[in-house]
Parts: structure tokens; C-alpha cells; sequence
């Protein structure tokens, strides 16, 4: 494998398709698309600056290195990546990608990143700042996530998730087979309009959750006192709740138990009275 070493880039597209290469200590320090369509690198504890600087490039190890706010935009239609020990200061990272792997990777503006990403493994990952991240993408698996980016998980399809702690709005929309486990969903609005939604051993809090959905399982989860309007317009409920449910409105069908639950709510826009209540 080549060898590039305490190298400085800048200008446009200085390290263009570039192959079985090994990348050490190289900053990127201005211009645009600094590496572009490139296949077989590994890049260790390098700098980047440069707009777009990491487009088109399959088959990639990136292990300790830094994406300054500059790199706005830095990784995207690249195929079958690792990201490891790293930091990202940038926005719109990662997009239009398949089969991308990020282990002990804290991204501190996370605005627009992962979209259209297709085989997504996250271990050890933090996000934060910025809004919409995981729009549209699919076969995702998560252990260990902390975000507090707003608008987290829309229209995704196909979602695992394990001790994870999210704080937002609106997180879960508009998507289908999704199961969460061990986890913290701090924020208004969980999943709604969503299908197929399983939540285990999680903890919920915030206004008005999971509404509109069709297919929902609740084993164990736990609720804060202000989660009001619970189960609105729901179908296919299936929920054991532990502890105490402030208000359950309007759900549709199913099953609902709980040990104790403070207030249902059947009001004139209810859609039917076919969903079981019952506590313990």
C-alpha cells in the first residue's frame, strides 16, 4: 500500500483518484474536494479544512482524525466506510452512502447529517446541535448513542437501537419497524405517524406521544408525568407500561396496561372506543 506522510494539501482536488493508499498525519487545509474519487484508503490522524474534501471514495478507514467547521459537507456517495476515535465540527456530513460503520465518533454540529444512508452502524456516537439528522435512511443499528440534535429519525425505515439517550422534538416520524431498547426518548411528539414501532425497557418523557401510529409495543417502558395525550389515534396497540401513565386520549385499538393510569380521555374527534384499558 502507498504510503502518504506529514504532507500539507490545499487548492482543488490534490489527492484525486488516488487507490491503495495509506494516508498519516496530512492536513487538508483549504480549497475543495480535496480526496475524490478514490478506493482503498485508510487515514490516520490527519486534519481536515477544505470544503467536500472525502466524495466518491469506497472502501475507507478513517481512525483519530478532525473535521473542522470548514469541511462542511465532507463525506458524501462514498461506499463502505469505518470512522473510528474521531471528531466532526462540521455540518451535512455523510450522504447518499451504504454500508457505513462509526465507533467512539462525537459530531458536535450534527445539521443535516446522515442522509440517504443505506447499512448504518453507530457505536459509541454523540450528536449534537443542528436538525434532521437520519432523514431517510434505512437498516440502521445503533449501540450507544447520546443526541441532542433536534428532529432526530424521519422517514427511516428499519431501525435498531440499544442504550441510547435522545433528547429532542418531533424524533420517529413517518417511519416503520423501528425497536428501541434500554433507552432514554426525552421530547414532544415521539413517532408519530409512524408503523411498527417497539419500545423496550425505555423510559419516555414529553407532551403528546406516540400518536397516529399503526403497530405499536410497549414491554416495561416507563412514562414522566407530563406525557399527556398518550396513544392518540393509535392502532394495533400492544403496551405494558410500568408505573404510572398521566393521560391516555382516543387510542383506536389494542391493549393498553399500566399500573396506574390518570386520566382517559374519549373526546368528540375520537375515530372508535375498540382499544382494551386496564390496570394491574
Amino acid at each position: 500500500m502507498k504510503l502518504i506522510k506529514n504532507k500539507e494539501f490545499g487548492g482543488e482536488r490534490p489527492l484525486f483518484g488516488e487507490k491503495d493508499t495509506r494516508l498519516e498525519d496530512i492536513t487538508i487545509v483549504d480549497g475543495e474536494s480535496g480526496i475524490k474519487c478514490c478506493e482503498n484508503l485508510e487515514c490516520d490522524n490527519s486534519k481536515f479544512y477544505g470544503k467536500y474534501p472525502w466524495w466518491h471514495v469506497d472502501k475507507s478507514i478513517i481512525t483519530n482524525c478532525y473535521f473542522a467547521p470548514e469541511s462542511r459537507s465532507a463525506i458524501w456517495y462514498s461506499n463502505d466506510m469505518k470512522m473510528q476515535d474521531s471528531v466532526i465540527d462540521g455540518p451535512k456530513f455523510f450522504r447518499e452512502m451504504n454500508n457505513l460503520e462509526l465507533e467512539n465518533v462525537k459530531i458536535n454540529d450534527a445539521d443535516e447529517t446522515f442522509w440517504k444512508v443505506n447499512g448504518l452502524k453507530l457505536k459509541n456516537v454523540e450528536l449534537h446541535e443542528g436538525t434532521y439528522p437520519f432523514m431517510f435512511s434505512s437498516n440502521i443499528h445503533v449501540d450507544g448513542l447520546v443526541s441532542d440534535s433536534k428532529y432526530v429519525f424521519q422517514y427511516c425505515h428499519n431501525v435498531e437501537i440499544h442504550n441510547a439517550k435522545i433528547t429532542t422534538k418531533d424524533s420517529f416520524w413517518e417511519c416503520d419497524n423501528v425497536t428501541v431498547y434500554d433507552s432514554e426518548l426525552n421530547g414532544e411528539y415521539l413517532a408519530w405517524h409512524s408503523k411498527n414501532i417497539k419500545l423496550v425497557r425505555c423510559h419516555i418523557s414529553g407532551e403528546q406521544p406516540l400518536c397516529y401510529i399503526d403497530g405499536i409495543i410497549l414491554e416495561d417502558c416507563t412514562f414522566d408525568a407530563e406525557c399527556d395525550r398518550t396513544f392518540e389515534d393509535s392502532t394495533n396497540i400492544n403496551a405494558n407500561i410500568t408505573g404510572t401513565i398521566t393521560e391516555i386520549k382516543n387510542p383506536i385499538s389494542g391493549k393498553i396496561t399500566a399500573d396506574k393510569i390518570g386520566k382517559i380521555t374519549y373526546d368528540e374527534y375520537a375515530k372508535g372506543k375498540d382499544c382494551i384499558i386496564e390496570t394491574r
